[in-house]
């Protein structure tokens, strides 16, 4: 992929030399300068800050599915609380939702499409055959081409493994810097140069772990300076077979939710005490969650994978169960008294789950025989 940061220097540079037929070099032809180009993998999140113009190129030998999320509302957005964007290149069809309501085919090409063909030749100093075709007129191949000898292009040549460390020492050096310094203050890394890609994926970077449950993993603007410029986060989730996430909702931000892999229960509730999903999550599938909506989570037999995007570069929770919930935080004759219940009952509630922080633990296993279905499937089928 590659990002455009308007104004840094195009630090790749390649040489190119013409050749005659009897093998003899010529004089050089010219010199291909660029912006630094990355190499994005399964489980990375790339963070793009407005006006950086970018590419995409697929080298793999599989398919790949991005998901973008835009926040309207971010204070770089001065227009109206509408997604704008503009190509370069190609033109697209799309079918938008305008406002939540009407639907409308909407087409659109590329900018230069709308300049006059002699004004466009003249500030680039090109011909007119060339300008006609930077505005794609009769190109259409949308937005997506195929490359039919690949690009020739300077690349990382970094394997995964230095790409970690690379990353690691960065993290390190960064939270030294933070050591010093109490609040980010835009200039702990350059914008040139500021990392604008990690992978949310790897393991070994979960934040919290149970070996019977699953594992979370979050970027913020902690880790990941970039997001200050943007004001998103996001948290990956991998819930094992009936593990359960505790309960939470979201402190300062709303959050979107897209199911990779596996299915998961879910049940949304809002502030007002009613339920306004329940059902099951599905491979594709998005769930917007509003700020202060508590949710609960459970993975069907076969494990869920699910990312969140939420609309703050240090979105936090607040969990209903286990080791850093709210009741654990408050005495056991507030929680009796609340709920009218007995003590015990209130020290149960406070410390069943009391060790347990992020995925639980299933204390039902749920049989499943051949031919029956459980509950979770026949509403599945509804």
């Amino acid at each position: 992929m590659g990002l455009t940061f308007p104004g840094c220097p195009a630090t790749y540079q390649q040489q190119f030399q013409q050749f005659s037929s009897q093998g003899q070099s010529q004089s050089q032809k010219f010199r291909d300068e660029h912006q630094k180009i990355h190499q994005f993998r399964q489980g990375d999140v790339v963070a793009l800050p407005a006006g950086v113009a970018h590419w995409f190129y697929n080298d793999g030998d599989a398919s790949v599915v991005a998901i973008y999320v835009y926040d309207i509302n971010n204070s770089a957005n001065q227009l109206e609380p509408r997604q704008k964007e503009f190509l370069l290149a190609g033109n697209n069809n799309r079918v938008q939702q305008v406002y939540g309501s009407s639907i409308e085919q909407h087409s659109s090409q590329n900018i230069f499409n709308g300049f006059g063909t002699e004004l466009l030749s003249e500030a680039l100093g090109i011909n007119t055959v060339a300008a006609k075709r930077l505005q794609s007129q009769n190109d259409q191949r949308g937005e997506i081409v195929h490359v039919k000898n690949g690009l020739q292009l300077l690349k990382p040549t970094l394997t995964q493994q230095q790409e970690q460390a690379q990353a690691q020492y960065q993290e390190v050096q960064y939270s030294e810097q933070q050591q010093t310094s109490s609040r980010w203050n835009g200039l702990e890394e350059n914008f040139c140069t500021i990392k604008a890609r990690v992978n949310i994926e790897n393991p070994s970077r979960a934040d919290s772990y149970n070996p019977r449950a699953g594992r979370i993993s979050s970027v913020n603007s902690q880790k990941f300076p970039i997001l200050n410029l943007i004001q998103m986060s996001a948290t990956r989730v991998n819930l094992y077979q009936n593990a359960i996430l505790s309960p939470f909702w979201n402190v300062n931000a709303h959050s979107l939710v897209y199911m990779i892999q596996g299915q998961s229960r879910v049940q949304v509730v809002s502030n007002f005490g009613k339920i306004v999903f329940d059902g099951v999550l599905r491979p594709g599938q998005l769930l917007i969650i509003p700020q202060h909506y508590a949710i609960l989570k459970k993975a069907e037999r076969e494990g869920c994978q699910y990312i969140a995007i939420k609309t703050n570069a240090n979105a936090f929770v607040s969990h209903l169960a286990g080791k850093n919930s709210v009741f654990r935080a408050l005495p056991v004759d507030v929680v009796a008294n609340a709920y009218c219940i007995s003590r015990e009952q209130a020290r149960s509630i406070k410390n069943n789950r009391g060790e347990e922080h992020g995925a639980f633990t299933p204390r039902f296993q749920q049989q499943y025989y051949p031919g029956f279905s459980n509950e979770s499937e026949s509403e599945t089928s509804e």
